[in-house]
């Protein structure tokens, strides 16, 4: 067995990557999936479709390969974190619509138990701020609002899952019930343990939850009738965590930004949890050879999914790839500043009320200023998370640190050039920009002695681009005053 099938579940579609034995990707296969939007702030998925899609992608790309499923010596899983599901064990079958980590309806929720003074309790264990964006209060709400579903799960009639607990369940044909526990708020990230403050704080019965396992444990193995071989999965990951994997920050200080539905980026703290004092979060980075490395994160909930906005919403345009000349064709003179809070702001604001807003708009504002804006607004969200990181780590960082930058919208140069000129720093795109898919390809080859060690993996890692900044100080000081300014009345707008 001399190949290795990695699975990349995202929020919007499902991708299938085959890499031979020298690492590199034969074939590929991705499928879209339909997005669900049952009230404002609400975002669901059917469960159906993410294994369904899941399936029909490792099929595609063994096909397209060329490669038969007896020539997968290990799976490698990457997925969307904070997404919440709820399953019958006896029948697999959902009871409930998944719940996106964009979902917002449990603001409420967690606006009463911050109120009340638990949140300090719960950063402390988990690194997470108590907010909608995670696991714990969507559970809680499916338990809540589901007849009976309280009662079944505490008799252990049910299962929970963020989205790798769910293909695993299905691949292995349900002899898997393990995750590694990527964001959920309920996982203490020091002793490694669910905890059990939490559990009782939201009413959640431990009968529901699976086992936690390190990223390069052994997951399960796929069930004969399911794709044709019984393969080993090797390697599980949040997307963020397998994005820091494929750039190769295993060093202290090494940092990457992905640009996928959502932004995020992640600065390696080491062996230390370092605690936040800017609304950053505090989290795993990865767990292999029993060995814990913690990470610094920002998230942003809209970067890609801007763009997505201004072809399914506006219908401005038809494909991403116009974004770019549309930016650069739109009158420099119109100063718009787009605030993408769709569902919220994620870090450092953390405000789950407040809504998009558009500023600067005049009778001469057209899709080409609005499309420059969408680019710029991901820029200036990179520049609020690389600030509150910098302030967390200026005791212990030293220099400028250069950013990794990965995800579908990494391939747009207007973007990453106003990122270098907004952040006035470098940023680096590498040959290989699917790193997610990449980072978990890479640890289950490890761990099936197909791939190298770090050391080794480390010196695949190639630059195609670096962006250096370009614009004046002024203008750049101009630029993020005016999105400050439009933050900070979108968030009072949204009182």
């Amino acid at each position: 067995m001399t190949h290795i099938l990695a699975i990349d579940q995202g929020t919007t579609s499902t991708r299938a990557i085959v890499y031979d034995a020298g690492f590199d990707a034969l074939a590929q296969a991705q499928e879209e999936f339909t997005q669900h939007y049952p009230r404002s702030g609400w975002v669901e998925h059917d469960p159906m479709d993410l294994w369904q899609t899941t399936r029909n992608c490792i099929t595609s790309a063994l096909r397209d390969a060329a490669t038969p499923a007896t020539a997968i010596a290990a799976i490698g899983i990457t997925n969307q974190r904070e997404t919440v599901l709820l399953w019958d064990r006896k029948t697999g079958a959902p009871l409930h619509n998944a719940i996106v980590w964009q979902d917002r309806r449990t603001a409420d929720r967690c606006a009463t138990l911050r109120s009340a003074g638990h949140e300090e309790m719960i950063t402390a264990k988990t690194g997470l701020v108590l907010d909608p964006y995670f696991s714990a209060s969507k559970l809680a709400w499916m338990l809540d609002e589901i007849p009976d579903a309280r009662r079944r799960a505490e008799a252990g009639e049910l299962a929970f899952g963020t989205v790798d607990t769910w293909l695993i369940w299905h691949l292995t044909g349900g002899a898997a019930h393990v995750t590694n526990a990527a964001r959920t708020m309920l996982f203490d990230i020091h002793s490694l343990e669910w905890c059990e403050d939490i559990l009782s704080l939201f009413n959640i019965p431990r009968a529901v939850l699976p086992n936690v396992l390190d990223c390069d444990a052994h997951f399960g193995t796929t069930a004969m009738d399911v794709i044709g071989a019984e393969i080993p999965i090797r390697a599980v990951a949040g997307d963020q965590q397998a994005a820091t994997i494929g750039q190769a920050c295993f060093d202290k200080g090494m940092a990457k930004v992905t640009y996928g539905t959502g932004c995020f980026a992640l600065m390696n703290t080491g062996a230390t949890a370092v605690p936040s004092k800017n609304k950053l979060l505090t989290t795993i980075a990865y767990r292999m050879d029993g060995q814990t490395a913690y990470a610094l994160e920002g998230s942003i909930y809209i970067a890609g999914a801007v763009v997505q906005w201004l072809r399914d919403g506006l219908g401005i345009i038809a494909s991403a790839a116009e974004t770019q000349d549309m930016a650069k064709a739109a009158d420099q003179g119109q100063a718009i500043t787009l605030v993408p809070a769709f569902t919220g702001l994620a870090a450092p604001y953390w405000n789950s009320e407040c809504r998009g807003a558009v500023f600067g708009l005049s009778r001469n504002t057209g899709p080409n200023e609005l499309a420059r804006a969408a680019l710029q607004s991901v820029g200036l969200q990179t520049r609020d998370l690389m600030e509150a990181m910098a302030a967390d780590m200026a005791a212990s960082q030293t220099g400028q640190t250069v950013l990794r930058v990965d995800g579908g919208m990494s391939s747009s140069d207007y973007t990453l050039q106003y990122v270098a000129d907004i952040l006035n720093a470098p940023v680096d795109r590498p040959t290989h920009l699917e790193t997610t898919a990449r980072g978990v390809a890479w640890l289950a080859g490890y761990k099936a002695g197909l791939y190298p060690d770090q050391a080794g993996f480390r010196k695949t890692w190639a630059i195609d681009r670096q962006f250096t900044p370009k614009m004046d100080a002024d203008t750049r000081a101009s630029d993020y005053a005016r999105w400050q300014r439009a933050v900070a009345a979108t968030i009072a707008a949204g009182a």
